[in-house]
Order: C-alpha cells, then sequence, then structure tokens
C-alpha cells in the first residue's frame, strides 16, 4: 500500500482550508445555499496551480453561460415546460458538442455550461419569477468556492506543473526507448512492442492537455513554445520507427547481411537512447552519422533489393538519431529554462497541428446526452414529481460528464455509486454528527474527518476521479446552511430521486448508445483508409501537412483503445502501416513530376493501384487483401530506378531516385510486410 506523500498531504489540507474558508465567507453573507461554495472548492481544486486556475477560470465562464440562459428562457417559456425541455436538451446537445471538439482545458468551459442550465433553471420551474436571484445566488457561491481554491492554491506552498510535465515527458522517454530498441531488434509486432506504444500515445495525449494549463502556471512564452515543438516531434517518433522495424525486419528474413558494422552501429544506438536524459545527446549523435554516412551504399550500387533495404534502413536511422537528438535537446531547454536550439530533424511536412475529431461520433454523443435530459425532463413533467428536477439535474450531470466517452455507462455507473455513498455520508452527518453541535468551529472539525482523508485520495489517478465525486456529491447533499433544519424525508425525497435520476440516465444512454470502442475503432480506420485515397491526389503543400498531422493525430487517439498483444494484424500496427503508405504516397506524388521517360507512368501506376485497393476497403467497409497486380506495380517501379542508377550512377538526380526507392520501399514492405520482389505475400 502506497502512504500519502508529504504532497498528498500539503494539496489535502490546502483544499480543506479553502473549502472552509469558502463555507465561512458563504455563511458570513448568508448565501442561501452555502454549500455550492463548498462543493466547488473541490471541483476545481487540482495539485497544481496551472490547472487549480485554469479550471477556476473556465468554470466561472461556463457557470455565467448557464446562469444566462436560464434567465433568458425560464420566464418566457415556464408556461410550456415541454417546449423549454426541448430548448434546454438542444443547448445541452451543443455544448457537450462544443466540449468534445475541443482538445483543450477550456472545454471545460463549455462542459460546464451544457448542464448548468439544467441545474439552475429546471429546480426554478416551480416558482419561474425567482430565476433571477436564484441564478445570480448560484454564480455568486460558485465563484466564491473557486476564488478561494484559486487564491489559497496560488500562495500557500504553490506545486507548480512544469515539474510533472517533465516528469511525465521522462516517462514518455523510457517507453519510447524500449520501443525504438525493440525495432531496432527488427520485431515489429507483439506484446511488448505495441504495449510501449500504447503507453507512448497514452503519454501523448495527457501531455497535450496539461501544455493547454501550462499557461496558466508563469511560463514564459519561449518555453511554452518549445514544449509544443517537443510534443510535435515526440509524436513522430512511432511512424518513422514502425517504418524502421519493417526495413529491418525484412532484411532478417531475406538472410542477406548488411555490411561488417551495421549490427554492432544499431548495438551502439540502442545503449545510446538508454543514455542519462541530463546528458547533452549531441555528444554521441556526431559519431554515430558518421558511421552512418560511412555504410551508405555508393551510387552504382544501389541496384539491388537488398542494397535498396540497406540505403532504407540507413536513411530512417538517420531520422530516428535526429528526432531523438531534437526531443533529448529540447526536453532539456524547457528544463534549463533556455531558449535557443538548432533544430536536427528537418522535414517538408513539420509544422501542421491539425487535431482530428469524428464529427459525426461527436454529433451522435452530444445528442444522446440532450435526449435523455428532453425524455427525463418529459416524465418528470408528465408525473408531476415534486422532486423529480433533482433527478433530471443530477442525471444531465452524468451525461455530460462522460459523453465525450466511448463507452460512458460504465463511468455513469461509477457515478450511480458515489451518488449512493454520497448519500449515505451526508445523511449520516446530516442526522447523527451535525445535531451534536453547529458551531462553525465544531463543523470545521466534523468536516475534517471526510473531506481531509478524500483530499488525500484526489492526487491518485486511480481514484482521483471517485473521491472527487464523492467530495463534491456529500457537500451538495449535506445541503449545510447557517441554521440546523434537516427533515428526513426532504432529504429522502430529494437525494433519492437524484440517484433514480443517475440510473434512468445510464440505462437510457446504454440504450442509446450500445456501440462501444469498438466501433470507435472501426471508424477511425475508415477515416485513415480515405486520407491514403486522399494522398493520391493533387494536393497543395499546406493540404499535405494537414493530412499528414491529421493521420498522426488520429493515430495516437485509436492506440490508446485497443489492448497490446502479439497479433501482427493488431490494429495499431495496420494503422501505422497505413500512415506509412498515405506519407510514402504523397512523397511519390510530389516526385513523379520531377521525372522524366518511364518512371513517371510506372509511380502514377503505383499510386493508382494503391486509391483502388483503399477504395475497395472502403467500399466492403473492411481491410480487404491486397491485389498482386499492386506488387506489380512496385516492383516494376523499383527495377525502373535501379536500372537508371546502374545504367548512369553519374546522372544528375540521384537524391530524387533515391527518395524515390525509399518511398516504394516503404510502400512495398506496409502492403506487403516482408516480401521482396517476385513474391507476394
Amino acid at each position: 500500500m502506497n502512504f500519502p506523500s508529504l504532497r498528498d498531504w500539503i494539496f489535502s489540507l490546502k483544499t480543506f482550508f479553502a473549502g472552509m474558508l469558502a463555507l465561512y465567507i458563504a455563511f458570513y453573507f448568508s448565501l442561501p445555499r452555502p454549500y455550492w461554495a463548498l462543493a466547488s472548492v473541490y471541483i476545481v481544486s487540482n495539485p497544481f496551480v496551472g490547472a487549480t486556475r485554469s479550471k477556476a477560470l473556465y468554470r466561472v465562464f461556463g457557470t455565467v453561460l448557464g446562469a444566462l440562459a436560464s434567465i433568458a428562457l425560464v420566464p418566457p417559456f415556464a408556461e410550456t415546460p415541454y417546449l423549454l425541455s426541448a430548448l434546454i436538451a438542444l443547448w445541452t446537445a451543443v455544448f457537450v458538442y462544443i466540449s468534445i471538439s475541443t482538445r483543450a482545458a477550456r472545454s471545460y468551459v463549455f462542459l460546464l455550461a451544457s448542464y448548468s442550465l439544467s441545474v439552475i433553471a429546471l429546480p426554478a420551474l416551480s416558482n419561474p419569477l425567482s430565476i433571477f436571484d436564484v441564478a445570480v445566488a448560484r454564480t455568486e457561491e460558485i465563484t466564491l468556492g473557486i476564488v478561494c481554491a484559486s487564491i489559497v492554491g496560488s500562495t500557500l506552498l504553490p506545486n507548480r506543473l512544469a515539474p510533472t510535465l517533465i516528469e511525465r515527458t521522462d516517462s514518455w522517454f523510457r517507453d519510447a526507448a524500449l520501443y525504438v530498441q525493440e525495432s531496432l531488434a527488427g520485431h515489429v509486432a507483439g506484446a511488448l512492442v505495441s504495449g510501449s506504444r500504447q503507453k507512448m500515445a497514452a503519454s501523448l495525449r495527457g501531455f497535450e492537455f496539461l501544455l493547454s494549463q501550462l499557461a496558466y502556471d508563469h511560463v514564459s512564452p519561449a518555453i511554452l513554445a518549445r514544449s509544443k515543438e517537443l510534443q510535435g516531434r515526440m509524436q513522430l517518433i512511432m511512424p518513422i520507427t514502425a517504418a524502421l522495424a519493417d526495413v529491418l525486419a525484412a532484411a532478417q528474413k531475406s538472410g542477406s547481411g548488411f555490411p561488417a558494422g551495421f549490427n554492432e552501429l544499431l548495438h551502439d544506438i540502442g545503449r545510446w537512447l538508454d543514455a542519462p536524459l541530463s546528458e547533452d545527446p549531441e555528444r554521441t549523435a556526431p559519431q554515430l552519422r558518421t558511421r552512418l554516412t560511412q555504410l551508405d551504399p555508393a551510387h552504382h550500387q544501389l541496384t539491388t533489393w537488398q542494397t535498396a533495404l540497406l540505403s532504407s534502413a540507413l536513411w530512417r536511422l538517420r531520422q530516428v538519431v535526429d528526432l531523438w537528438v531534437d526531443c533529448r535537446t529540447l526536453r532539456l531547454n524547457v528544463v534549463e529554462g533556455r531558449t535557443q536550439w538548432r533544430p536536427r530533424f528537418r522535414h517538408w511536412r513539420l509544422g501542421a497541428q491539425q487535431a482530428f475529431l469524428d464529427r459525426g461520433l461527436a454529433l451522435f454523443s452530444a445528442s444522446s446526452a440532450g435526449l435523455v435530459i428532453f425524455v427525463s425532463s418529459c416524465i418528470w413533467i408528465a408525473s408531476g414529481w415534486q422532486d423529480g428536477a433533482a433527478a433530471v439535474s443530477l442525471g444531465a450531470i452524468g451525461v455530460c460528464f462522460f459523453a465525450a466517452l466511448d463507452e460512458p455507462v460504465p463511468m455513469m455507473m461509477t457515478f450511480l455509486k458515489c451518488t449512493a455513498m454520497g448519500i449515505l455520508i451526508s445523511g449520516f452527518y446530516l442526522f447523527v454528527v451535525l445535531p451534536s453541535g453547529q458551531d462553525f468551529e465544531i463543523l470545521v472539525v466534523f468536516f475534517a474527518f471526510l473531506f481531509i482523508p478524500l483530499g488525500l485520495l484526489m492526487p491518485r489517478p486511480k481514484v482521483s476521479l471517485i473521491s472527487t465525486l464523492i467530495a463534491l456529491l456529500a457537500a451538495t447533499f449535506v445541503g449545510i446552511n447557517d441554521v440546523y433544519d434537516a427533515n428526513i424525508l426532504n432529504f429522502l425525497n430529494a437525494n433519492l430521486a437524484g440517484l433514480a435520476g443517475v440510473l434512468f440516465a445510464s440505462v437510457m444512454t446504454g440504450v442509446i448508445r450500445p456501440f462501444g470502442t469498438d466501433a470507435a475503432t472501426s471508424r477511425l480506420l475508415r477515416f485513415n483508409w480515405r486520407d491514403v485515397v486522399l494522398s493520391g491526389t493533387d494536393l497543395a503543400i499546406d493540404q499535405q501537412r494537414d493530412l499528414n498531422a491529421r493521420m498522426l493525430d488520429r493515430l495516437i487517439q485509436l492506440i490508446p483503445r485497443v489492448a497490446p498483444s502479439d497479433d501482427r494484424q493488431h490494429p495499431s500496427t495496420e494503422s501505422l502501416r497505413d500512415m506509412r503508405i498515405a506519407l510514402n504516397s504523397l512523397d511519390l506524388h510530389r516526385l513523379a513530376g520531377k521525372f522524366s521517360g518511364e518512371l513517371p507512368v510506372l509511380l502514377d501506376s503505383v499510386l493508382d493501384e494503391v486509391r483502388l485497393h483503399y477504395e475497395r476497403c472502403l467500399a466492403a467497409g473492411a481491410r480487404q487483401p491486397v491485389a498482386p497486380t499492386l506488387a506489380v506495380a512496385v516492383d516494376a517501379a523499383v527495377a525502373r530506378i535501379m536500372a537508371d542508377c546502374a545504367a548512369d550512377p553519374g546522372a544528375p538526380g540521384y537524391r530524387r531516385r533515391q527518395g524515390a526507392l525509399h518511398a516504394l520501399v516503404g510502400l512495398r514492405l506496409s502492403l506487403f510486410p516482408g516480401a521482396a520482389p517476385g513474391e507476394l505475400a
């Protein structure tokens, strides 16, 4: 069992102090629902200053949006509750969609706005003329909690986000080093390879979210820019290393060994990857680059499949070395606060950052949330249930919070369990503990036994959500006011209604959204195929950069969705190959117009066959066997380039021919893994 660290204790005590401060101020100013101030502290508090500030700011904006919408909608539509319910459901769906579409900390604004309208507006329907007072009071109480959490978190032993960002980066480096070393051994697939790849992708997704909070942590713009450049290069390690593994695996299968010194070089690169991250990577990298250059085949030697594999392997190794140097250097810049650096890895596709969003799935998820709220509201209105507003409001929180997940129902059931736990805890406090003393000092002591242990659990990723939900729900359900007026019947009616609302929302969500991670993964694969088809067409340079960035982002979304395995047809392995096929197709299309004679025709034939193959996959809705005619087309283009090199090795344009050869080798190994020309996979 891991005991709480000093950092955990500091965070828990700071959060509890902020919560009690917010509660005291709410009592002092006689706010109608002071418990909302306490609950808000536990919603926005985070072990890191930047995360707390960003979440606090965005929660204020989201609450204000929900309050303004309540003021605008309730008075004119109070007499038509079904129409009002439809408008609330539409509002929820729109803002849930925007929240899902926003891949940054500011998505919290739209998430809060999505369900705040239900929480504020629905309970006020019994007295619509009070909606302005209710909206203002709710905004005041929530803002009070947010301000207290922000001030205490920023002034008392603040914990900066930047060191944690470096810790997460270092974890990625460990996984990446293992992944590259496995690839250097020619391991294309396997549980270790796919497991390392999954950890790398998960780290990158978390890294992206942390970067969106880093600006609130008093980090200079230059360091923030370097962090984003680091993220961009970290993403490229996977596809380039996977391409290298394919080449090395093909060389091992062919049995024709590479030149003397090649295996030793691979071994030395593997050891170099394990060097301490605090060391300057450029101390050894120049020697590795020199050795790579020395092993390069001469122009007149590029006439066999073995030399083509060697040339491709050395080219990929240079890219891996340069990328690793850039990542290590950028990490040192972030750690030491340096702003100057010279990139080693340069590519014309670098610079684009286009996030991929499955808009159809996002729209379906958001619409499902809106539909659940609308149906819940209609049942409540038709039944005339006095406490039904609590059921709809709590159900709205559940569907909105987990709408972005592929499988929201398991997390909603966790929310249901936390709700039940919150009811039990709050009932115990209201009817057993609090009657023995209502002075604020005694209240602080009583609450310390609950909220300090929950605060100790909040920094732990495995139980962070559960502990936060229990703290939030317990604070809300206790409903503490400046005068003790607990009534067990009112307590049970309101809170059991909330429990029923969450249960109904969970069941209905399961009915509407029976499709899980497999369906989302299949959709991502089909989007990949569409981009491969697109890669063989005329695209401007900016469109090519966007396609590269989009496929890379989609890959990082897909990999964490699939479990590691030894399967060589693993979706992450296949998706990496799809991406490399697209990028190699872009290279061939760009180079085809720079050649004369027969070669452009052969390259166009290859691109046509690639496009036709992926169009067949799209039409069938499943991956199809690759037609042998595609292997024939690739082999003909490879043979033509080799013949040109043999006929006139000193002719201009060697670099272009070599680039086209590398792209063709990459295509063939991605489409027919391990198969040499003349062989069919």
